[in-house]
């Protein structure tokens, strides 16, 4: 509930911890580096007013596990700033936001309704709580080869034939930008008995510009995870989970605390606070720069040639009912190169580092931070590299979304009996352990899913490519775990 003493203008962990700093208390408690006076190199790394804020949970500053003050000020605060019925601060990034969420929606044998595009951080915590996924197939754009939204029709579909499903997941938006029609997805959610969760990783800024696609807790969902520090400004790993009406916040601040830290760090949750601050007072300003300065570099990327820099004429209000135009993201394959090529080419011929190349596309992220002669640079790398090209198009390598076939629940599989076998006899074999391409990482393979030659055309392409693959235990892929027997 909304405390009348609180203002978006306070930020009451970073009021809170400049308070601490003038008191200049004796520390004979955690961290051992005492204020950095322990380690020298440190403090000359971070700087003295960094470490020195680096303290642990104490009476002035609350306790991340049951707060009672100024973190439970500082949640209040984004509460309203999120339109949310609660906002928790998180510290172990979005992926212990999304688990939480979902953990905190089901329990074992549930069923969750989702697209299969969705991050590891879902497919794991099905791993843990042992629900099961009913997946709905996204279409697949032919030209760029890449997964989009959800579509309506087809969920009304799933949820027909799994009444008995407990929730429903939806990306607002993907990596990409594409956005569903959450609103419709929510109303049909709640219509069928079931929770509508929101995996907005990359959808904070939609909650501060009425321009941008409508955000989860804005079109009623009852949870969403919401990744402050990619489009946010807050500092890496801190992210905030909202919650609506229809959720018990104390039992959500139960699941919360089987896995989150004991130990948050302050730097973490001061910048939060602080993040959530700025974007409360001046979010709408700079979201529409943001926005602006996307819509520039669009222009600038398509009218090189071989490159398509995608936006809203992609609409279809289906599967990409909405698209978030902060999002730069370029199609290369008509240059001639693979987008993980294209990616590769920029950070080390031009010293440029942008968000991932896949196969067929590459993202550059924008947020609060960016400025138009940055733009500038990527738009004169991204040309010469064209020129340089030759310009041999290349065809889509359709297979961005292959439909899994679940074949046992993901708990099921990761925790059963494996042998390992090589990538070229796992064919028919069941797996139990992920296989990505990070980033996105959005799994290939997941456990409990059949191992198909469709599969494995797309990893050793994937590989050929020089995609950044993670998840398995054998690193270099030779080999695949699978279940004993099966």
């Amino acid at each position: 509930m909304y405390d009348e003493r609180l203002s978006q203008q306070r930020a009451p962990i970073y009021e809170a911890l400049q308070r601490l700093k003038r008191q200049r208390i004796v520390p004979f408690d955690v961290p051992g580096h005492k204020r950095g006076r322990g380690n020298p190199e440190l403090t000359e790394l971070f700087g003295e007013k960094c470490v020195t804020m680096d303290v642990n949970s104490m009476k002035p500053l609350d306790f991340l596990c049951q707060p009672v003050s100024v973190i439970r000020d500082a949640e209040i605060l984004a509460a309203e700033a999120f339109g949310a019925k609660h906002a928790f601060l998180m510290v172990g990034g979005t992926t212990s936001s999304v688990q939480s969420m979902v953990l905190s929606a089901l329990k074992r044998g549930d069923k969750i309704i989702l697209p299969r595009n969705v991050h590891r951080s879902v497919i794991c915590a099905l791993v843990v709580c042992g629900a099961i996924p009913v997946y709905v197939d996204p279409d697949t754009d032919p030209r760029l080869g890449i997964p989009l939204g959800m579509s309506v029709e087809v969920l009304e579909k799933t949820i027909k034939e799994n009444p008995d499903a407990k929730a429903v997941l939806v990306n607002n938006p993907t990596y990409y930008g594409i956005c569903s029609d959450i609103k419709s997805i929510v109303e049909l959610a709640h219509e069928n008995g079931m929770l509508c969760l929101a995996d907005e990783a990359h959808g904070t800024h939609f909650y501060f510009d009425d321009e941008l696609p409508i955000a989860a807790m804005h079109a009623g969902a009852d949870m969403a995870a919401v990744s402050m520090h990619k489009s946010g400004g807050s500092l890496t790993q801190s992210s905030i989970l909202l919650v609506g009406e229809g959720v018990s916040p104390g039992y959500v601040r139960q699941i919360i605390n089987l896995t989150q830290t004991t130990s948050g760090s302050y730097l973490l949750l001061a910048s939060l606070d602080i993040a959530r601050r700025n974007l409360a007072l001046r979010g709408k300003d700079i979201f529409r720069r943001v926005h602006k300065m996307a819509e520039y570099a669009r222009s600038e990327i398509n009218a090189i040639g071989g490159y398509y820099a995608y936006g809203r004429e992609i609409i279809n209000k289906d599967s990409v009912y909405d698209f978030d135009t902060t999002k730069l993201s370029v199609f290369t394959l008509d240059t001639g190169l693979a987008g993980i090529e294209v990616y590769d080419i920029l950070r080390d011929e031009y010293d440029i580092q942008i968000e991932f190349g896949d196969l067929g596309n590459i993202l550059a992220y924008l947020s609060i931070g960016d400025r138009y002669q940055e733009l500038e640079r990527l738009v004169s790398a991204l040309a010469d590299i064209y020129h340089n090209a030759g310009g041999n198009k290349k065809g889509v390598f359709f297979h961005e979304y292959i439909p899994p076939i679940v074949a046992v629940s993901p708990q099921e599989a990761f925790y059963a009996e494996k042998e390992a076998v090589e990538l070229d006899k796992s064919v028919g074999r069941i797996c139990s352990e992920f296989v990505m391409c990070y980033p996105p990482g959005i799994p290939i393979l997941a456990p409990g899913e059949m191992i198909t030659d469709s599969v494995l055309e797309y990893i050793r392409y994937a590989k050929e490519k020089g995609c950044s693959m993670s998840g398995p235990e054998d690193a270099d892929l030779a080999t695949l775990n699978v279940m004993k027997g099966v």
